[in-house]
């Protein structure tokens, strides 16, 4: 039996779970989530709980088991609290701002980079920290590596987009003589 599989998920007040054949649509206080259900795998709805089962103890019924459970403890999870990213832009002359929903890089091209985020997608500025944030979880950590991916951070001076919790190994560089 997967660990993570058998533990009920609590759904909290202002949450509304509907599960039918092929997904499950839950609605909250910010917004509202569908994630796909698989045919090895059955949901029980009890008061305020749900409880996730497998139908048989196949291979893929006990890869699915966990796997659906998480996906909708993060779809009750979103609705309620939300999720988000920080990143941090490291260098001379970099700059961050946000403008509606497009986010403005300057990141020592020649250019500024537009990134436009998707919908259900905010983003804040704070100096030189980026918060993503939204309600799916899948989908802020997409957008969080799209715009880091946009300038890595550099091993020598750690110049480039880094999340915030992220350690940089960083290199000695040159070395004066043998």
């Amino acid at each position: 039996m997967s660990r993570i599989g058998k533990l009920p998920i609590s759904v909290p007040q202002g949450v509304e779970v509907t599960i039918t054949p092929s997904e499950i649509f839950v609605k909250g206080p910010k917004g509202q989530l569908a994630t796909p259900t698989h045919y090895t795998v059955e949901y029980a709805q009890d008061n305020g709980s749900i409880q996730v089962a497998r139908k048989d103890n196949s291979r893929i019924a006990r890869a699915q088991h966990g796997l659906r459970r998480t996906l909708l403890a993060n779809c009750i999870a979103g609705v309620t609290q939300g999720f988000s990213k920080a990143l941090e832009v490291n260098g001379v002359g970099y700059r961050v701002q946000v403008q509606g929903s497009k986010v403005l890089l300057n990141l020592g091209f020649s250019h500024p980079v537009e990134y436009e985020l998707p919908q259900g997608i905010n983003a804040a500025a704070e100096g030189n920290k980026l918060t993503i944030s939204g309600v799916d979880k899948a989908l802020v950590g997409e957008v969080a590596a799209r715009i880091r991916r946009l300038r890595p951070p550099e091993p020598y001076k750690g110049k480039g987009i880094k999340y915030v919790d992220e350690q940089i190994r960083r290199k000695a560089g040159k070395s004066g003589g043998k």
